[in-house]
């Protein structure tokens, strides 16, 4: 398989586990936070500032670049990575989630959805085969088979009859993927807040040579409680030898819970998101830099942050920024947000390597001011 995963070590005291992930594009380790680039970038941000982030892995996502510019068009440039120029690996998901989140309409059938542009409102289809061409074309090194991504909450029925319909397509994901020498596809595990359904779907996935496995359907809605339960009911199954990426996920809270129960890959677009809105994620709890309170602040966001912005940045001259609509703020901001999440997984890979990790979760939870009991964190 293109995409090796080694375990290097296991937490003596819980679940986390410590590893590394290779792919074409080089050797990064685990856990890890992925930096979302939806449209081919990590918004507002160049290569080197990702490099002096800890970026080792960014996404790309398949229904924007399909519709804008187009996969043939990165095709032609020579595949995302040349496109975008980004040196290290890619991972891009399946489609699928804008499809069900995002898109107007939505008529779904055995051979794919049909449904209206979230803004255009043009006629398109999406299938597992597109799915698969399109990412084969933009040549990430992980690809996502395309599933349903059921509402939440949902009845028992809908969800069986979805995760039969996942199942089908995973199938035909794997047999439409041209380019398996070149770039891994990880199947999706669904099933919604149902233990049967999640069970029954993960042990049907681990019986088809994918080159690690999702899960997916956690950031929909659910109280935090439900995902771990389905942590606590997926992860078992799934096999010690092949990544574990639970999608969507970006509170700090929510990683660590996955972490201890042995995920290893995480994404979510909140930190650029909240960024953009003048919201800063901190050791300390997260702070609306607009607030009048930092308007005479001249400490950086974060004492504990090793970022470009708290190096060399004041609360009050970021404050200045929003206020001024500068677009700077939401560059440094960005930046910070970034860093904190992939600090927090790099200091809990130090953490497992040191047998401490429920420690340092717990310090984290006390610094931030919450316990775990804390459903927003």
């Amino acid at each position: 398989m293109v995409i090796k995963y080694q375990l290097k070590k296991k937490s003596n005291e819980c679940n986390a586990r410590l590893g590394t992930i290779t792919t074409l594009h080089g050797t990064f380790e685990t856990p890890v936070f992925m930096a979302v680039g939806t449209q081919g970038t990590v918004k507002t941000l160049v290569k080197e500032e990702l490099h002096e982030i800890g970026s080792q892995i960014i996404l790309g996502n398949t229904y924007h670049l399909w519709n804008q510019p187009g996969h043939e068009i990165v095709a032609k440039a020579g595949g995302l990575h040349k496109f975008m120029n980004w040196d290290r690996s890619i991972l891009t998901d399946s489609g699928g989630f804008q499809v069900f989140s995002l898109a107007k309409l939505r008529d779904i059938h055995e051979e794919g959805v049909y449904f209206k542009h979230h803004k255009s409102g043009k006629q398109l289809f999406l299938s597992p085969e597109i799915s698969m061409e399109i990412q084969n074309a933009l040549g990430s090194d992980i690809m996502m088979s395309f599933d349903e991504c059921p509402p939440y909450p949902c009845t028992y029925e809908y969800m069986e009859k979805s995760v039969d319909r996942t199942l089908r397509w995973a199938k035909r994901c794997l047999d439409s993927h041209q380019r398996k020498d070149e770039q891994g596809l990880f199947g999706i595990v669904q099933g919604g807040e149902f233990a049967d359904l999640r069970k029954y779907c993960a042990k049907e996935l681990i019986s088809l040579p994918f080159d690690g496995y999702s899960i997916g359907g956690t950031s929909v809605g659910e109280p935090k409680e439900i995902q771990n339960q389905v942590l606590d009911w997926v992860i078992p199954i799934l096999p010690e030898n092949k990544p574990r990426y639970l999608m969507g996920v970006g509170s700090p809270g929510a990683i660590l819970d996955a972490i201890e129960r042995g995920v290893d890959m995480f994404d979510c677009v909140l930190p650029t998101r909240i960024a953009r809105h003048g919201t800063a994620m901190t050791s300390r709890g997260r702070i609306i830099i607009k607030n009048k309170e930092f308007s005479e602040d001249f400490t950086p966001l974060d004492p504990d942050c090793d970022c470009y912005c708290c190096k060399n940045y004041t609360k009050a001259y970021l404050r200045h920024l929003f206020k001024a609509n500068e677009m700077l703020g939401h560059r440094l901001l960005s930046i910070h947000n970034i860093r904190f999440l992939v600090n927090l997984t790099e200091k809990a890979r130090k953490a497992i390597e040191e047998d401490r990790f429920p420690e340092y979760k717990k310090e984290v939870y006390q610094k931030y001011g919450l316990n775990e009991n804390n459903k927003d964190f």
